[in-house]
């Protein structure tokens, strides 16, 4: 990738370099349509590699991985899991290495925007049309490549996998290739550039690479080689010494006492070490999407004795907070509780084999809270600590020092990434609690939400009449640009016909990816107002004209009334 993508790239070097590869007996050459500095440069790595492999001959001899579906606009990375994009893509990338063969084409990245099953299909006709011998998947989780088994003809997978990054390790990808027999190639294996020269101060990788004569970094690819028969890494060498190198590690084999201690520092496929099981005590890991309502789910463990460990009141990682959990049951503790957003199998691996070293088991208590119900919880949370809503700036400033602030798009990004708990992550039992709004949740007096657009309808009258006309009534929209006086008119036409108070919201700010949380049908500008009035948005009438006033009225609990 960096022969194509660095702004100081050189070519000539980077001919050598394929060249030198090939001399040392490397035959699978990673490169991809998008490896290019933008969208102008599709395909440069591709053709670069091509005049490569024929200019030393090894052409006939390459075995060449590309991948698809990946957009390049201004520069940036965008994944594009439409059908007729990952056809397009593969035709280009046999145009580009002009005559080589693909002997594995992969999907770049799940698209979030697509459903994932869209691009598999696609990629599954690429084999069936005689494009392609292989077809994988890269940059994917245990769920998402559960789901290409299923539905395409998949050969390989392509993930990040180094000593510095043992996400699919934790994650169940390298475990899940190892049972279906499927090469795993993996990218970034020495921790990406910047990295890699902290690979000397991994103690473990060191007293390896001193006893055989190697660097740390070819000891750190034994490693990774010696995890499944399946795996491939390529290490993206941009010198021909470092390519020489890197195949050289290839050789290294290994001693049992070498892969212990390299499986202790950085992990491997066999079960980790268990204690006895103790039968006085137990760890729950409360799990959810921010917002989901794991914080009184832990209180109440709390109240039972638990020690809680939530990383919005200790800070660091997840990571850490395993360390912190580790301390707690060595000094001790034998129940804890833990309320984060553990989206991962990864992130929660830590917390399931720590309590295993104790001898406790996990249950996981999975809050599956719908996305409308935790948004209303976090405007809740961000009204019981600021008394209104924060502008997108100051949201992102909250957002960046965290303390359980995020921003609506960070809320949606989690709710992508949830890997729902499976059984065979270790877990003693998996309990789902389904969504009920808390009892505790605050009662008061009814009110009258009317959008602005519904007061273009006709029987915006009769909608209000049947509504407590006494009750404080709220006039909302969203206007783009929209100055704060932009909805007067429509607050004294409502007022005109109501004895309660009229107000006003407005959300001015712009189109695409929300910013604010002010925007319908987001549940800002409605929550603000109940909570300035004590307003109970359960007992109260939300009249609307659009799907998203009854999406916003179902979520705050008001009853609908479309007009």
């Amino acid at each position: 990738m960096r022969m194509s993508t660095d702004e100081d790239r050189n070519e000539e070097l980077a001919l050598e370099t394929i060249a030198a590869a090939a001399a040392a007996g490397v035959t699978v050459f990673d490169t991809a349509h998008a490896y290019g500095r933008d969208e102008s440069e599709l395909g440069h790595n591709e053709r670069l590699l091509a005049r490569a492999l024929r200019r030393s001959g090894a052409g006939g001899r390459a075995r060449i991985v590309t991948k698809g579906g990946m957009a390049r606009a201004g520069g940036a990375w965008l994944p594009d899991g439409r059908a007729k994009t990952i056809r397009r893509d593969c035709e280009a990338s046999l145009a580009a290495l002009d005559g080589l063969e693909i002997d594995l084409y992969l999907i770049h990245a799940p698209d979030p925007r697509r459903p994932w099953r869209t691009a598999l299909r696609a990629l599954a006709r690429l084999i069936d049309q005689g494009l392609v011998k292989r077809v994988g998947v890269s940059n994917v989780n245990r769920g998402q490549l559960d789901e290409a088994l299923e539905l395409a003809p998949i050969s390989a997978v392509q993930v990040a996998l180094s000593v510095l990054d043992d996400r699919a390790l934790r994650g169940g990808v390298v475990g899940r290739c190892a049972e279906s027999g499927l090469a795993l190639i993996a990218h970034s294996p020495l921790g990406g550039p910047r990295r890699v020269k902290g690979l000397g101060r991994q103690e473990a990788l060191a007293a390896v690479a001193e006893a055989r004569g190697v660097t740390p970094a070819e000891a750190a690819l034994a490693w990774l080689l010696d995890l499944a028969p399946g795996v491939v890494a390529i290490p993206g060498a941009t010198r021909p010494e470092t390519a020489r190198a890197s195949a050289l590690a290839a050789a290294l084999d290994l001693d049992e006492g070498e892969r212990t201690e390299l499986a202790r520092a950085f992990g491997s496929l066999r079960p980790a070490e268990r204690a006895l099981p103790a039968a006085d005590g137990e760890v729950i890991l409360v799990m959810g999407i921010p917002g989901a309502g794991k914080s009184r789910v832990a209180e109440d463990y709390v109240a039972r004795g638990y020690v809680r460990l939530n990383r919005d009141e200790r800070g660091g990682s997840l990571r850490d907070l395993a360390d912190a959990l580790d301390a707690e049951l060595a000094s001790g503790a034998r129940s804890a509780v833990l309320d984060n957003t553990y989206l991962t199998r990864a992130a929660r691996s830590h917390v399931i084999e720590t309590a295993g070293r104790h001898g406790l088991p996990v249950r996981c208590l999975w809050l599956d809270t719908p996305l409308a119900q935790a948004q209303v919880n976090l405007v809740e949370r961000l009204l019981e600590r600021l008394g209104s809503l924060p502008d997108p700036e100051e949201l992102r400033a909250l957002a960046r020092r965290g303390d359980g602030v995020l921003t609506p798009t960070s809320q949606m990004r989690a709710l992508r990434e949830l890997e729902p708990p499976s059984a065979d992550e270790g877990w003693a039992s998996v309990e789902r609690l389904p969504f009920a709004r808390s009892s505790r949740r605050r009662t008061g007096k009814a009110g009258v939400f009317v959008a602005a657009a519904a007061l273009d309808q006709s029987g915006w009258r009769e909608a209000v009449q049947g509504a407590d006309c006494d009750a404080p009534h709220l006039v909302f929209d969203w206007q783009p640009g929209g100055a704060p006086g932009a909805l007067a008119e429509a607050a004294a036409t409502l007022a005109s016909e109501v004895t309660g108070g009229v107000e006003s919201a407005l959300c001015p700010h712009g189109a695409g990816p929300p910013v604010c949380w002010c925007r319908p049908p987001l549940p800002g500008l409605p929550l603000a107002f109940a909570r300035s009035h004590e307003i109970d948005p359960s007992r109260s009438i939300l009249i609307g004209a659009r799907p998203a006033h009854r999406q916003l009225a179902e979520a705050v609990g008001a009853r609908y009334v479309n007009v």
